[in-house]
């Protein structure tokens, strides 16, 4: 008998078909001898439209309100999958995320998770139930509801199984495993048979959805079992462990893509000691993430520099340093979207120069302007204009040879086992 954690998506449970099949899916664990805890998103679109909904009303809705409404979405999910569950015969309780002990940060929208007190969960599989948690979800200390910003269901799911010690967590999705890159783009992306907890961690902080960044540190942390695999089919997944074995000839091991992003510039700032530390310490303040920063050359004790965040927080990065602007004058600030950060990501990389040059030259060949560049030891990304997006990875992933002879089916042919 092993303990099982079991997440799916939102595509996994997009209707009530699809409910019933994640359903029976769990109860074949259960019959394969193992205890099973279940974590759950949200239904299909269901939180693009609670946020629609709430735009129509507010187009600034307040933080708060927003981590109120959009945890229901969860919740529905998991009441139907143990509705299910009971139909099927077999004993289910569902919780919330905090209901199973998720205590969190004082942060709306992004919270991270502080501690966790199981002990509901533990005691509903020693009575043999299968428990059901909603992802992404947890409450502060002195009782708010807080979220983990998009896709932190994976990281409910890994950091349940690390409370727990579970043996093993599987993440479901609509694809079988991790591949080389977005199956959508290339339809004969590369199956990765397993991959380093730093190179899926460089995959996902780059754009890579199929595992949430927290997710994986915590897998890592924690040195949980990690498994992707398809919930349409029961096609072996792909292992994310400490250390694999590298195919021999492959460098790069995936192309990642992130279309959120936008770029700031501030121009004509003067050149003295401390102007960085104040205009990124002023973002890191109202949390703020910030990626690549480009500065230029100094000319007349001024210099421009230029540094890109996600586009939701464009609008709010722009304000706190126009806030901060009579204690770090600056000439100008400008912002520009539309663009994409595409990146490379392997652990051969290391061991191999010349690889970043390739990717310059096969960008180039699309007649792609490179905007901004950032490198580390496994991995290399640009910024371009996003008009070229599917060109570009479809370029780079045929340069890397990672291309194959078989396509990829996404969503998967119904299983009906």
């Amino acid at each position: 008998m092993a303990l099982y954690v079991m997440k799916f998506g939102g595509s996994s449970v997009g209707d009530t078909e699809r409910m019933m099949r994640v359903a029976k899916r769990v109860v074949e664990k259960q019959d394969e001898g193992h205890k099973v805890v279940v974590v759950v998103s949200a239904m299909g679109d269901t939180t693009d439209d609670l946020i629609d909904q709430a735009k129509m009303l507010n187009e600034q809705p307040p933080l708060r309100e927003m981590d109120m409404l959009m945890t229901t979405g969860e919740q529905i999910s998991v009441a139907l999958l143990s509705i299910a569950i009971h139909a099927l015969g077999r004993s289910a309780i569902s919780y919330t995320g905090w209901q199973a002990g998720f205590r969190t940060e004082p942060v709306h929208g992004k919270a991270r998770i502080t501690d966790i007190h199981p002990e509901r969960v533990q005691q509903a599989l020693n009575e043999n139930n299968i428990v059901i948690v909603a992802g992404f979800q947890g409450m502060t200390e002195d009782g708010e509801i807080t979220t983990f910003g998009r896709g932190g269901s994976d990281t409910t799911a890994v950091a349940l199984a690390a409370a727990i010690s579970a043996d093993y967590c599987e993440i479901y999705t609509d694809v079988d495993g991790i591949y080389s890159t977005d199956p959508r783009i290339v339809k004969n992306a590369r199956k990765l048979k397993e991959i380093s907890y730093d190179e899926m961690l460089e995959l996902a902080n780059l754009g890579a959805a199929v595992l949430h960044p927290r997710a994986v540190e915590y897998a890592k942390h924690n040195q949980v079992r990690l498994v992707v695999r398809s919930s349409f089919n029961h096609n072996e997944g792909t292992v994310v462990k400490e250390e694999v074995n590298m195919e021999q000839g492959v460098v790069v091991s995936g192309i990642a893509y992130d279309k959120n992003v936008a770029r700031i510039s501030i121009l004509g700032v003067s050149h003295i000691p401390g102007v960085l530390a104040k205009v990124f310490g002023s973002l890191a303040d109202v949390k703020i993430d910030v990626d690549i920063i480009v500065q230029s050359g100094v000319q007349d004790g001024k210099a421009d520099f230029s540094f890109t965040v996600g586009l939701s927080d464009r609008e709010n990065a722009i304000n706190v340093i126009n806030g901060i602007r009579g204690e770090v004058p600056f000439e100008d600030i400008t912002s520009e979207e539309g663009l994409v950060k595409v990146s490379i990501v392997g652990a051969g990389m290391v061991s191999h120069p010349g690889v970043a040059a390739q990717m310059f030259d096969v960008i180039s060949k699309q007649d792609v302007n490179i905007k901004m560049v950032s490198t580390s030891e496994i991995k290399c990304s640009c910024v371009i204009d996003g008009s070229k997006l599917n060109e570009v990875v479809k370029a780079l992933h045929t340069a890397y040879g990672l291309d194959t002879k078989e396509q990829v089916s996404v969503g998967g042919p119904e299983d009906r086992r």
